[in-house]
């Protein structure tokens, strides 16, 4: 199955490729009967795959490193066996569905049950299988940081961050106080 390289070129936003591709097969590739462009398609079409692939590594790395978790964490790495953790509702969090209608979830339970493993583990997926912009921060953290920028007179800046965002992940919720302006 032959490759359709003008719309390779043009998913990839390489518009002057794709006009001179265009340009090149209109004309026969410079030789009778197209034979120049059909004997090079094989190297066009591995390089498109290969800055494809690259692109989608180096977003997927931008996005995690942008999002800020403070360990890395994913699903392999959760035992279920040891957790009362519904595994099939954590999975299905792990599509990140829920952020398509704006749905929040909150994970609840003591200390050391895994909410923040899991947390990061949904936003980790919702980045590399999904897409998903997202970022993560400890409730104290955000809390602190939007008062620093309320002082020196940016407020909003952050906000309208977070208004870019697919999955924002607040953690630490109610485990530490914060002042009643932070609140």
């Amino acid at each position: 199955m032959k490759t359709d390289v003008l719309v390779e070129l043009k998913a990839l936003r390489l518009h002057g490729m794709a006009g001179a591709w265009a340009d090149l097969v209109e004309q026969g590739g410079g030789e009778a009967g197209g034979v120049g462009i059909e004997s090079s398609r094989w190297l066009i079409e591995h390089l498109l795959q290969a800055e494809g692939t690259d692109r989608a590594m180096r977003s997927v790395s931008h996005q995690m490193h942008a999002a800020k978790f403070p360990v890395h964490r994913d699903m392999a790495g959760f035992d279920f066996e040891v957790s009362p953790v519904d595994r099939n509702l954590v999975e299905t969090l792990a599509t990140t569905a829920f952020t398509d209608e704006a749905h929040n979830v909150v994970l609840v339970g003591g200390p050391g049950t895994g909410k923040t493993h899991l947390a990061t583990a949904i936003g980790v997926s919702g980045i590399t299988r999904h897409g998903k912009r997202v970022r993560f921060y400890s409730t104290v953290d955000l809390v602190n940081a939007l008062e620093q920028e309320k002082a020196q007179g940016k407020a909003g800046r952050i906000a309208t961050s977070l208004l870019r965002m697919d999955l924002v992940i607040l953690d630490e919720l109610g485990y530490l106080p914060f002042s009643q302006a932070g609140g």
